[in-house]
Order: C-alpha cells, then structure tokens, then sequence
C-alpha cells in the first residue's frame, strides 16, 4: 500500500508540476503576443517598448528570489557570489530583447517556431568550434527541426496575421530570434562554468544573479539617458493603465513559472522538465492560433508537426541515453 501510495503522490506532484509550467507561461505567451500586437486606449496606440518587458520581469523576479532566498535559505550556503553573473548578464540581457523584438515582425507561433530551433547554433558551434561529432539520430533531428522553421518561414502568411504586426519584415524577425538562441547559448555555458566552479550555488541563487544584472543593465539602457525609451514605456502606462497591468501580469507568470521548473527539476529532473516545456510550446501554438486570431494553413501546421517530431525525437534520444547509463556502470 505504501508503494501505491509514493506512486500516486508522485503522480499528481507531476501532474501539479504540468499544470503550473502550462497555465503559467501558455497565459503569459498570451500577454506577450497581446502587449506586441494590441492598440490601447481610445487613440489605438501600440506598445511599442517591447523591452520594457524585459526590465519589468528582471525586477519582478529579482524580488521574487529575493523572498524565496530569505524563506528557505539557511544563512550562506557557499554559492556563486553576485558579481560572478556580470557576464552572464550581458548575453541574458541582449538575447531576450531580441527575442521578444522579433515580434514586432513576424507573429507569436512563427516566434515560438524559430526559438525552439535551440539545437541548430548548439550543435553548429559544436561541430565546428569544439569538433563534436554529432550521431545520425541527432542530425535527423536537427534536420526536421530547421526544415521545418525555414519551410514555416517561407510559406505566406495570412492577410489577418500579417495586418496585426507593427512592422512586418519575416527575415529580419527570424534574423533576431536566431540571435536571441545564439546569445541564449553563450548564457546558458556562462552558467555552466559558474555552478561547475561553486557547486552549492541554488537555482535561487542563479535567479537572483542574473535578474539583478540584468535590472542593472536594463535600467541603463532604459533610464540612462533624458529621452531613453523607458520614460515613454512608463508614460504610456500612466495613460493605459490597462497595459500595466497586463505587464505586471506578464511578469508574475514568469516568476511562478520559474518556480514550477525548478520544482519539476529537483523531483523529476531535466529530461522531464525539457517534455513538458516542449509540448507547452505546441500548445501555445494552438492557443495562439484559436484564440488570438493567427490562423495557420494546413501546409504550417505540417511544419509545426515537423518541428514537434524532431524535438520527440531528441527527447526519446535523451530518455534512451539515461536507460543505457545505469546499465554501463554495473560492471564496474
């Protein structure tokens, strides 16, 4: 009965784990695509400091660590110091302002689509900076996936999407969420080297690094000079407090969300947590198309289809490769 028991506990701390990582970044991917394609206010005015957002979901979840440090942190455990993350900041503040750039010119599931070809740079600087050799699975992979996103990009977009973007240009959209990965990359190898180094540093302590560089040099780019682009992203919130508000919302689910994924980390690891991210990407997709208007053509969802078996694939490549690791440890 005991056994029963842990399993069905189990079961349902999984199923609260899909949940919160489901619900909370489907609805803030909603936010996002509303704040970069909505008109505000009785004078129909766009958004238009996208990156704005990104300052305001450093200092939410600069906050946000802050208080969960203080809640469950037993004094100082031996972790990163905050200066070590500087670098890291950097590349953590460039690749998401690109990113969410992107979307001023091309439309929320094309986004999604191009920012889920992580392995395509990956294994690029892989292969020719490092000379990894790749097997024939994981170039399938790869090849499904980049198929996919460039057949998406080269098929035409609806009149409707299209008219709901603030500056159209697909090649330039997809240009800066490559380079959103590429910067993504360099963060997550900065990250690497700085746990690699203090191996008691906390996904809290990561979070609250990196957010508070990343406060530190959003604040400069946004608030350093007289006519920086913060102080009219902060007077059109004055005048639309209803686009405040869907920030402040914006932000909060990226927090939680945040919380979700290392819950789901720490209990199930990161073969689970990569699943469940992946196919809230497919469903954002849909919700995207069914609920905000981005209708897809039966030849664009063949490309997500093609996108989505490549990154199975990769994940069952994965799972395959952590059943076979136990089995070679025992006969040493």
């Amino acid at each position: 009965m005991e056994v029963h028991g842990d399993g069905l506990r189990r079961i349902l701390v999984l199923a609260f784990c899909v949940t919160g990582i489901w619900s909370a970044y489907i609805y803030q991917g909603f936010l996002q695509e509303t704040l970069s394609t909505k008109r505000f206010g009785p004078d129909e005015k766009r958004f238009e400091h996208l990156s704005f957002l990104n300052l305001a979901q450093n200092v939410v979840c600069l906050i946000w660590s802050f208080i969960m440090i203080k809640l469950w942190s037993s004094g100082s455990n031996g972790g990163a110091p905050w200066w070590t993350y500087w670098s890291a900041g950097i590349t953590n503040t460039i690749g998401p302002a690109m990113g969410i750039e992107a979307l001023k010119y091309i439309s929320y599931p094309a986004q999604v689509l191009a920012k889920s070809s992580k392995m395509i740079p990956v294994m690029l600087m892989g292969a020719l900076v490092y000379g990894i050799r790749y097997t024939v699975p994981e170039y399938l992979c790869t090849f499904l996936v980049a198929g996919g996103v460039s057949t998406f990009a080269l098929l035409k977009t609806s009149s409707k999407t299209i008219g709901k973007l603030a500056q159209p240009n697909a090649p330039l959209g997809y240009l800066l969420c490559f380079l959103n990965l590429t910067f993504d990359g360099f963060t997550n190898a900065t990250q690497d080297s700085i746990t690699t180094r203090y191996p008691k540093t906390s996904a809290w302590d990561i979070m609250l690094g990196m957010n508070l560089w990343g406060t530190i040099y959003n604040m400069i780019y946004m608030f350093g000079w007289p006519h920086a682009s913060g102080f009219e992203a902060v007077q059109f919130c004055k005048q639309h407090p209803e686009a405040a508000w869907d920030i402040f919302l914006y932000c909060l689910c990226g927090a939680v969300g945040q919380n979700f994924i290392f819950l789901t980390i720490s209990r199930f690891g990161s073969l689970a947590n990569t699943t469940i991210t992946t196919t809230r990407k497919f469903v954002s997709i849909v919700v995207s198309s069914l609920l905000s208007g981005n209708p897809l053509s039966t030849k664009q969802w063949g490309c997500v289809a093609m996108v989505f078996s490549g990154l199975s694939y990769q994940i069952y490549l994965k799972w395959r490769k952590l059943q076979r690791a136990p089995k070679k440890r025992k006969p040493m």
